[in-house]
């Protein structure tokens, strides 16, 4: 078992600092640029009927569907960074995955322009412009109450030594290698139905799904380190927060924004709580550890 979390920390390793490289960044960022650009090209070329029939049919007809694209495109991104996070913290990973509500919340509101004709009509937007309104106003507050979520946290290790603390990471780096051949082989899935012309998936709420089994996951392998019942209760109740999150990526307009906000506020609520518990316990050994006093 040794062997084996020590190969898998060197693999990880190599993978996160390939991803995390600044050149890495910085050619993910042209493909998005190029791929946003190509898009509108292709779109346009299929309005004007330049394209071959077999083609026009695999591109939309609406130049909006370009932003969708995009954004599509750096939530894939979001998600390759979060399952990097889950090695080094499961609290950061909790808040990744809120970033990436938040931006999944704000491409909902761009795929209700999707549905429009060119130019805009206010006939057609007036109701679809209450849907914006909401995903875009969601994705705000809990992009607002992200930075008090992340101002909360306070990492403690949860290991008796650093043996037990390294076993432990390269545990979940196991973990997020497992969760990274899935994410791949979900987005090559996706792909391949797209072009064979098949009905996709949506593939962030597949995503999501499969992380609630791995922070599940996470919380069993916690165990074989600490069984404390503050340490326990936080790592389920991310688990929760996980699990609503996937709700609000399935739920209709509004309650997605209402089961996002209330996910956030969870988890909030969640390391606030394990906060003022480990300050209680601090206390507790302050002062069975001080000498009493002879009456």
């Amino acid at each position: 078992m040794t062997i084996l979390l020590g190969r898998v920390d060197r693999i990880f390793d190599s993978l996160e600092h390939f991803w995390e490289h600044k050149q890495t960044k910085r050619t993910a960022a042209n493909v998005l640029i190029i791929a946003f650009l190509a898009a509108l090209f292709l779109i346009e070329f299929r309005r004007q009927g330049w394209l071959p029939e077999e083609l026009a049919l695999m591109v939309p007809s609406s130049h909006y569907y370009a932003i969708n694209i995009a954004f599509s495109m750096l939530l894939g991104l979001e998600v390759l960074g979060l399952v990097f996070s889950l090695a080094n913290s499961l609290s950061d990973s909790v808040g990744k995955q809120f970033e990436i509500l938040s931006l999944i919340l704000l491409r909902q509101s761009f795929e209700e322009f999707i549905h429009f004709n060119e130019p805009l009509v206010w006939v057609e937007t007036s109701k679809p412009v209450l849907h914006i309104l909401s995903n875009a106003g969601g994705g705000l507050l809990i992009f607002l109450l992200l930075g008090l979520y992340y101002k909360l946290q306070q990492h403690r290790v949860i290991t008796q030594s650093s043996v037990s603390t390294a076993d432990f990471i390269a545990s979940k780096k196991l973990v997020s290698l497992l969760l990274l051949i899935t994410f791949i082989g979900i987005g090559i899935t996706d792909l391949l139905f797209y072009l064979s012309f098949k009905p996709i998936f949506d593939f962030f709420a597949i995503f999501y799904t499969v992380l609630v089994f791995s922070d599940v996951l996470l919380v069993l392998v916690s165990l074989r380190y600490s069984s404390s019942y503050e340490i326990l209760f936080r790592n389920s109740g991310f688990a929760v927060a996980t699990v609503v999150v996937r709700l609000a990526l399935t739920a209709p307009p509004f309650f997605n924004v209402l089961l996002g906000i209330g996910a956030m506020a969870f988890a909030i609520g969640i390391t606030f709580a394990y906060n003022g518990f480990k300050k209680t316990e601090i206390v507790k050994s302050l002062s069975a550890a001080l000498p009493e006093k002879s009456a």
